[in-house]
C-alpha cells in the first residue's frame, strides 16, 4: 500500500485547487522519497511528470484536472489510498530521436507519444525515410511524418488518421500528415526495435522542424527515431481502466 505520496500539479486554477485539498489531506512529501507521485491535470501536465521523475522508482498516478486526460484517472478526492492500492501498472518505453540540424548541431530528446516533423514555412516537406539503414521512401511530399508508440497512437497520430495500436503490440506507427505525394500513402507499422532515419530535402526551400513531446529543435535537416529499452515508464490507472481499455474504447467513439 502507498503511503508516501508526492502531488504534481499544473499551473491551473483546477489544478492548484486540487493540490491544496488533497495535500492537507493525505500529506506530500519529496518526489525523491515517495512510494508514488500523483500528477494532477491534463496529459501534458502528465507527460511531463512522466519525463521528469523517469530516474526515480515511484510509479506515477494521474487525475484528471485538464481536459482530455488520457492518460489520466478521474478525479476524486475521497478514497485515494484505497484506489492507489487498487491501481493496476502500465510499463512503457520512450521513443529516443536524434535530431541534427543543417548547421550540424544535435539535440536528443524522449518521447513517450510521439516524434513528428512539421515544416516551418508555407511549402510543403520533403522527406526521405529509411528504416535500419534501408531506404523505404526516396521522397515524401506532405505537411510532416510522424513515428508514434501504442501510448501515444490515440494522440497526434490518430488525428493524422493513424492506426490506434494496442498496448503490447510490439509496433511504431510511421504516419504521414496530408501527404501530397504519393498521395495515397497512408504510412507503416513497423516493429519497435527499428530505427528509422528522415533526410529532410531541400532543406533550405523547405525547413523543417522535429518535435518529442513538446521538445521542439528547427531547421533539422536529419531525425534518427527508436525505441529506447533503458527507460521505462511506470503509470498507475483504476482496474478496468487502463490503457488497453482506453486504446479499445478508443475505436468505437
Amino acid at each position: 500500500m502507498y503511503r508516501k505520496i508526492a502531488f504534481s500539479a499544473s499551473r491551473s486554477d483546477q489544478a492548484q485547487a486540487a493540490i491544496a485539498a488533497l495535500s492537507r489531506r493525505y500529506g506530500d512529501v519529496p518526489e525523491a522519497e515517495a512510494e508514488v507521485i500523483v500528477a494532477l491535470g491534463g496529459d501534458g501536465h502528465m507527460l511531463r511528470t512522466l519525463h521528469r521523475t523517469q530516474s526515480l522508482p515511484a510509479p506515477v498516478y494521474g487525475m484528471n484536472c485538464g481536459t482530455i486526460g488520457f492518460l489520466m484517472n478521474e478525479y476524486d478526492e475521497d478514497g485515494l489510498i484505497a484506489r492507489l492500492a487498487a491501481a493496476e501498472r502500465e510499463t512503457i518505453n520512450p521513443l529516443s530521436m536524434v535530431a541534427t540540424r543543417a548547421d550540424g548541431s544535435v539535440e536528443r530528446h524522449l518521447a513517450i507519444n510521439e516524434v513528428s516533423l512539421l515544416r516551418q514555412g508555407p511549402q510543403a516537406a520533403k522527406l526521405s525515410i529509411r528504416v535500419d539503414g534501408r531506404t523505404r521512401m526516396q521522397e515524401l511530399v506532405c505537411d510532416g511524418a510522424l513515428v508514434a508508440t501504442p501510448a501515444g497512437s490515440t494522440a497526434y497520430n490518430y488525428s493524422a488518421h493513424g492506426p490506434i495500436l494496442p498496448i503490447g503490440a510490439d509496433v511504431l506507427a510511421l504516419t504521414a500528415m496530408s501527404a501530397f505525394r504519393p498521395r495515397r500513402w497512408r504510412g507503416a507499422l513497423l516493429p519497435e526495435t527499428v530505427t528509422v532515419r528522415f533526410e529532410v530535402l531541400e532543406a533550405e526551400k523547405r525547413p523543417v522542424m522535429a518535435d518529442a513531446d513538446g521538445n521542439s529543435v528547427r531547421d533539422v535537416a536529419t531525425v534518427e527515431v527508436r525505441t529506447e529499452p533503458a527507460v521505462s515508464h511506470a503509470i498507475l490507472f483504476d482496474p478496468g481502466h487502463g490503457l488497453q481499455e482506453r486504446l479499445i474504447r478508443e475505436q468505437f467513439v
